[in-house]
């Protein structure tokens, strides 16, 4: 047994290098972007990449390489069950109404006067969300037929930028209110407002589609669970000071003792039916009492996020108790 990892600093791959040379796991770093990776893994029977969505090269290659080594029957991280839909909420809408997973209500045209005919007799607020992002980018309250028309007017026009620089800085400028980011922090925010991101750069607009979901009145914060290896870990989000979204707010609650056993053993149940070796899901509680999902990923933050948490659940929901390390249990399922 022998592990290729794609080494990026910050990323899963650092933890993944750690376990190896602890437990004496043979293992080899390699740079997937190198023209001959496929020949520099043939000798490993596992290939781990933590690719990110914000990496435009990641976007662009990452998921042909690992499902490529797949098909010549590499185990890869994440495999194609786990990592297809990432950063894709229309994707992750078509699959979980595939499942007849409690999605929450989602809306998605390809065509202009269709989406306008919807937008003049729906209701509102609905929440308009981009295919792509994390952290709550590209997601605001629709309150108006009018702000309804004015998004899918763009979205058939001159598109949306993958990254909204005053929305970034709006958000920041939030944190730092909370206290999450310092004042510098705040004031280097403000560079993106004249200097854009590569990848905004490098990536084309967002246009051709409007996706829209229902705006679903809930507690005030959503639940994240990341199932991996039939373990599942939870936190709760409380949302942002004048905002409706928890993603991205920094405002983490641990109470894994008090966390509805309803949203683990929804997060078990959607992490069977995709056989997915690590899914971050996002679930909100209604006031109808419905639990509802948000959308899917394979990643999330690596520090100052999940590690905090007192233990974790088993997949009969018995509660764990102690320290764990999320990145070695992705090592662990696949040797």
């Amino acid at each position: 047994m022998k592990i290729a990892i794609h080494h990026r600093k910050g990323s899963f791959s650092e933890r993944w290098i750690d376990y190896c040379k602890e437990n004496n796991i043979p293992f080899k770093i390699v740079n997937a972007y190198d023209y001959d990776i496929i020949n520099q893994v043939k000798d490993c029977d596992v290939f781990m990449w933590h690719h990110h969505h914000n990496d435009y090269t990641d976007s662009i290659t990452a998921k042909r390489i690992l499902f490529a080594l797949e098909h010549a029957g590499v185990s890869v991280f994440p495999d194609f069950k786990t990592g297809w839909h990432f950063d894709d909420k229309v994707a992750q809408m078509y699959l979980l109404q595939a499942i007849s997973a409690p999605l929450v209500p989602s809306f998605v045209f390809y065509n202009k006067s269709e989406a306008l005919q919807w937008a003049n007799t729906t209701s509102y607020p609905k929440v308009f969300k981009l295919k792509g992002g994390a952290g709550a980018s590209n997601v605001k309250l629709v309150e108006s037929q009018s702000q309804a028309i004015k998004y899918i007017n763009k979205a058939f026009g001159k598109g949306f930028s993958q990254f909204d620089s005053w929305q970034y800085v709006k958000d920041r400028l939030g944190k730092y209110k909370s206290g999450s980011i310092s004042f510098v922090s705040f004031i280097k925010s403000l560079g993106r407002l004249v200097f854009k991101t590569d990848y905004s750069k490098l990536q084309s607009k967002e246009k051709g589609y409007i996706y829209f979901q229902e705006f679903v009145e809930n507690d005030g914060y959503d639940i994240r669970v990341v199932v991996i290896n039939n373990k599942a870990v939870a936190l709760k989000r409380l949302i942002r000071k004048n905002d409706f979204r928890a993603s991205g707010s920094g405002n983490l609650i641990f109470e894994n003792d008090k966390i509805n056993k309803r949203y683990i053993e929804i997060a078990f149940e959607i992490a069977r039916k995709l056989s997915s070796h690590s899914l971050a899901i996002d679930l909100i509680h209604s006031k109808t009492d419905d639990i509802y999902i948000v959308e899917l990923s394979y990643g999330f933050p690596m520090r100052n996020f999940l590690d905090k948490a007192s233990g974790y659940w088993d997949e009969n929901l018995i509660w764990h108790e102690g320290a764990f390390n999320l990145q070695e249990w992705m090592v662990n399922q696949l040797i």
